[in-house]
């Protein structure tokens, strides 16, 4: 899934915004009860500061080494179907690359009500040496079942793991400049989605791969080895009533729309980045360019700083909505290329307009609930849409596979996002209860 998510945007909800004793309720989920004992309150968030922006620093480089590196699969699938398991249909190849999605979501569960409580460190930094050891024992594999436990499920769990903490953590730092905070944290998984490709297509033919994939290892040895050092949370742990899987939160009917539309969306979110490279070759681009229509794709996302500022003047979910229609139109219409300048150009639009959800997919979720109860929530909600992460790709891989070309997997995915839009609407409307509002 390109979804970092990744971010806590487009929502400046604060739990000390609305009593300055005790906790905020939420009247929408009024069965979360925080529990009082021994809690203190630090004050407002300091939105910046040396302590803060190092916060933001650390964050990035999270979301460098999970997102972005998880964003970059679209060359391993290339280079996997051409080289290393030749023999292997495109499909089965792409479960490896959806489960990396999926795990990259469903840990989420668990380790936010892990960060609720305070169980951060530890955990934070056992997935750094999961992640790192299995990048290196991906440069050793040789079949599908060596690269699918290494890359699909070691790799992704790694990367859930350390995502939800730093989807999380940023926001304690910043409320009224959340937004722009929360972009910057997210312009590291624009340089990791541009970094590896980009590397991996030079360094191949010089080094060979399974020293650019030790390349990629150390890399991450040193982004990861940062992260643990400076990412530090700032509000005191707090005991939410619940469970891990907290159900009284589905009671808010928008929040439960929300998270249909995520799963929805992400069923369709992944295919042209996973297929951009393969589909590039065959309307006749080099396989030395190949690679770099999926940088470009991702580096066109770097503007997504924009959608940051633009979500805390007009609300997260009504930039996500106009945007993301614009990437299932362009999920649609990528499979028309017919020459590379086409494709390019297809590809930047994707990439741009993916930026959007990408960046601020969790912000509404901050303002259906308690900002104690955010780790809990986007955890519930990241599980959920893993959903839609493990089964897109090989569906799309499948679908092209029958039909010998990518057409009717577009229409396939463009249309599950643009319905997953639709859907967006209907959970704006439950939770303002009017058509049209900031949010």
């Amino acid at each position: 899934m390109s979804l970092s998510v990744e971010a806590l945007q487009g929502s400046h909800v604060s739990s000390y915004d609305t009593q300055k004793t005790g906790a905020a309720v939420d009247p929408k989920i009024p069965d979360e009860q925080i529990s009082q004992k021994h809690v203190t309150h630090p004050g407002e968030a300091p939105d910046g500061g040396i302590r803060a922006w190092l916060v933001v620093f650390a964050a990035a480089s999270v979301m460098f080494s999970t997102l972005g590196f998880l964003l970059s699969w679209g060359i391993f699938q290339a280079y996997y179907e051409e080289n290393l398991l030749l023999h292997t249909s495109p499909s089965t190849i792409a479960w490896i690359g959806s489960t990396q999605y999926a795990l990259a979501c469903l840990p989420s569960l668990a380790t936010g009500r892990m960060f609720d409580l305070g169980y951060f460190k530890i955990p934070f930094f056992a997935a750094t040496c999961v992640l790192v050891a299995c990048t290196f024992l991906t440069a050793e594999c040789t079949q599908f079942w060596q690269f699918f436990l290494t890359q699909g499920v070691g790799v992704g769990v790694s990367c859930g793991i350390m995502w939800n903490p730093a989807v999380v953590i940023v926001p304690q730092w910043f409320s009224k400049r959340r937004g722009l905070a929360l972009s910057l944290t997210t312009i590291g998984t624009v340089l990791g989605s541009i970094v590896f490709p980009v590397a991996a297509q030079n360094l191949i033919p010089l080094i060979g791969f399974k020293w650019t994939v030790r390349v990629f290892g150390f890399i991450l040895m040193a982004t990861l080895g940062t992260a643990n050092v400076l990412l530090k949370r700032r509000l005191p742990p707090v005991n939410i009533r619940g469970g891990l899987f907290n159900f009284n939160a589905f009671r808010n009917k928008a929040f439960t729309i929300y998270c249909i539309s995520g799963i929805m969306i992400v069923l369709g979110l992944d295919t042209e980045l996973t297929y951009l490279p393969v589909s590039a070759v065959a309307i006749g681009v080099s396989k030395d360019f190949s690679f770099y229509t999926l940088a470009i794709a991702n580096a066109a996302s770097a503007l997504r700083v924009s959608f940051g500022l633009m979500s805390d003047k007009i609300g997260a979910i009504n930039t996500m909505v106009v945007m993301t229609a614009v990437t299932g139109i362009a999920t649609i219409v990528w499979p028309f290329a017919k020459n590379e300048s086409q494709l390019i150009a297809i590809a930047a639009i994707y990439g741009f307009s993916l930026g959007a959800y990408v960046s601020l997919y969790s912000a509404p979720l901050v303002a259906m609930g308690q900002m104690e109860d955010a780790g809990r929530r986007v955890g519930m909600f990241m599980s959920l849409i893993a959903l839609g992460g493990a089964a897109g790709p090989p569906i799309s891989g499948a679908i092209s596979t029958a039909t010998g070309g990518f057409v009717a997997a577009g229409y396939y995915s463009g249309g599950s996002i643009i319905f997953g839009v639709a859907l967006l609407l209907v959970a704006r409307y439950l939770h303002l209860g009017r058509l049209w509002g900031k949010f």
